[in-house]
């Protein structure tokens, strides 16, 4: 029996073919010193992403679900926990904004750094954002303002960070839209977070899949958690 990786990689696409050609060799790199699987999650993409994530060699896993319905980044990330073996999970993008020569740092500060959280972030020192827009650094910083008083980080919107599994089982996921980490952070409340600073890049291929309809999801999700979080405070004092 081939035994557990230490590393398992989730990757949620959505028309990434082109991307995916480019990213794939730098994972390679970044995952070079360690045993470990990549789970690529596709939502049906009509540009055959799916069929050249089945061509890489490697432990690589690809699942498509509910081919030519784009259900989001969130709820496919989800499903792939649902396929991971390693006993730390990274989540990343698939357009080349995320440098996978990151993630050995982000292993290492949960492996090694006695974190049970790793999150890549833009707002440290060291930390940048070349492949924002202006107007999408905007809209990033407006939605880090929301989110910072839920979760005391300097980049609580990044979809680069690597976690324990185990951190998992602490509490129902039930994300909407496109931030997973803020939904775990929140949620199952891993201590400590260590944030390791990361340059966000421009995408190597392809277009931004954020418009009006993620947007309009995230204000729902971050108002689920506002209420999440006040009902646990409730809970907590009714108990003391």
């Amino acid at each position: 029996m081939t035994p557990d990786p230490l590393v398992s990689v989730v990757v949620p696409t959505y028309n990434e073919r082109e991307s995916l050609v480019t990213l794939y060799p730098e994972l390679c790199a970044g995952l070079a010193n360690y045993a470990s699987e990549l789970i690529i999650v596709d939502d049906g993409s009509p540009d055959g992403t799916a069929a050249y994530a089945e061509t890489l060699s490697g432990p690589v896993n690809c699942i498509v679900r509910n081919r030519g319905l784009k259900l989001g980044l969130a709820s496919a990330v989800q499903v792939g926990f649902g396929w991971v073996r390693g006993s730390v999970i990274v989540v990343m993008d698939a357009d080349g904004s995320h440098p996978p020569s990151a993630i050995p740092q982000l292993v290492e500060a949960v492996t090694k750094g006695g974190a049970e959280f790793a999150l890549g972030s833009r707002y440290i020192a060291g930390g940048s954002s070349p492949g924002l827009t202006r107007s999408r650094r905007i809209i990033s910083r407006a939605a880090t303002a929301l989110a910072r008083p839920l979760i005391s980080v300097a980049d609580p919107m990044s979809g680069f960070f690597a976690f324990r599994r185990q951190v998992l089982s602490r509490a129902s996921l039930s994300p909407l839209g496109f931030k997973i980490g803020l939904e775990i952070m929140v949620r199952c409340r891993p201590d400590p977070i260590a944030e390791i600073p990361i340059s966000f890049r421009p995408r190597t291929a392809g277009s931004s899949k954020l418009g009006q309809g993620e947007v309009g999801g995230y204000f729902r999700h971050i108002g689920r958690l506002y209420g999440f979080r006040l009902t646990g405070s409730r809970r907590a004092s009714s108990t003391r």
